[in-house]
């Protein structure tokens, strides 16, 4: 006999398949973010009062700098506070400007420079204004969660191009050819990277532009959020190549190198036609982003960077840190990564090894096993396109890192 209880429990199950079903395809085959996902398990453990020492975010621990704090205020007062421009205030877009051309000797004028809501959104929307059904796009892997995601949701197909750690996690010039077909529309290269925190070097790009300067058709994007987070002494833009300048697109924004992350400001600097697209695109459905979050950015721009060089040479260290210590656990295979904040370690040594019930298969479970018995929150590189690996973030302190070490080594010796 149904009770009233029943009645209402069976009928919110009925409506929430109804709604399921009501979910669009485009929805339906995207998948979470796994960096997100396993960031609200770890808060979700931290909430019933475990010490969970997340590695699985790709965050800045630093606090935005003061100058760029004070730009912000001033704006709240000053009643900074109305509509803006969809691409952008023309201040910040030529603040901009200036940056690309005297840090990255590139020229992009400030009515190419479109600033939208962080570089992922930026990103999205120059691969849904330039992408058609059915057209490949090609991104070296493992690559950054949500690349494939944005291509799937443009109808685009990915062609993924795997680089292990053997080569640094970087394709060769090699692969990046037998790679294109003539419906090849775009190669979006990121560097230095996330997952891996491998950088690019002037003379490795080149074999790669050297491919692409015999496909005018290709366009190339380029994700140089990372780029002031580097430990090679210099820096090189995929926009400062001749050759392929002219269809070149990069994206980058203030979240990484200024600490920024929830200010949510990024761009896109593109040929023309592009930056009007993406300006379209954007009015249609966020407008422009924070007024008071684009003065801080504007700040950020034509301030002091020595807060940038700061925090890299902290980066830097806790990079040493993170490899020394990974290196002396048995069974990480460890590179020297050169940039941004990641390590990315190979862990098949364990795999059909267990702990009491729990057998390690992959490392998603793994992943799980050092969130579960460490209290270290990592992710899966299954995430990023390259099973077998994890990535570990040493975006935290130096106590958090030697002890999240020690946690790690001591849960893996437990594996037998």
């Amino acid at each position: 006999m149904f009770t009233l209880n029943k009645i209402h429990n069976f009928a919110a199950l009925t409506q929430n398949t109804y709604l399921m079903n009501q979910i669009s395809e485009r929805i339906q085959a995207m998948a979470q973010s796994a960096t997100l996902a396993m960031s609200q398990k770890s808060n979700e453990l931290k909430a019933q009062g475990v010490d969970v020492i997340n590695l699985s975010v790709g965050e800045p621990d630093f606090y935005t700098p003061e100058h760029i704090k004070e730009a912000a205020k001033k704006a709240i007062d000053e009643n900074c506070s109305f509509y803006t421009p969809v691409p952008g205030y023309m201040s910040l877009r030529k603040a901009i400007s200036a940056k690309l051309k005297n840090e990255n000797g590139l020229d992009y004028a400030p009515e190419q420079i479109v600033v939208g809501n962080g570089a992922k959104q930026a990103l999205c929307n120059v691969i849904l204004a330039t992408i058609n059904k059915g057209d490949e796009v090609i991104i070296p892997t493992p690559a950054w969660v949500s690349y494939v995601e944005m291509v799937k949701l443009a109808e685009g197909v990915n062609v993924l191009v795997p680089a292990d750690i053997t080569q640094d996690f970087k394709i060769s010039p090699e692969q990046l050819r037998a790679a294109i077909t003539p419906r090849t529309r775009m190669v979006l290269i990121c560097s230095p990277s996330n997952p891996t925190g491998s950088v690019y070097s002037k003379e490795e790009l080149q074999g790669l532009v050297d491919v692409l300067k015999d496909c005018p058709d290709i366009i190339v994007l380029a994700d140089e959020i990372y780029e002031h987070i580097n430990f090679m002494g210099s820096f090189t833009s995929l926009g400062s190549f001749p050759e392929i300048a002219e269809r070149t697109v990069i994206i980058n924004g203030v979240s990484k190198a200024y600490a920024m992350t929830g200010w949510r400001v990024g761009y896109c600097a593109a040929p023309l036609a592009i930056a009007k697209a993406v300006t379209k695109l954007q009015g249609q459905y966020t407008s422009g982003c924070s007024s008071i979050a684009q003065k801080a950015a504007e700040a950020a721009y034509t301030g002091s960077q020595e807060c940038v060089a700061e925090m890299c040479v902290a980066f830097e260290r806790r990079r040493n840190l993170v490899v020394e210590l990974a290196s002396k656990i048995p069974g990480l295979k460890v590179n020297r990564p050169q940039g941004a904040f990641y390590l990315f370690p190979e862990v098949s040594a364990y795999f059909g090894k267990k702990y009491g019930d729990r057998m390690i298969e992959t490392a998603g479970d793994l992943a799980m096993y050092l969130l579960e018995e460490a209290h270290v929150a990592t992710v899966d590189g299954a995430a990023f396109c390259l099973p077998g690996y994890i990535r570990l973030s040493y975006a935290t302190s130096d106590e958090n890192i030697r002890e999240a070490m020690r946690r790690i080594a001591e849960a893996l010796a437990k594996l037998s």
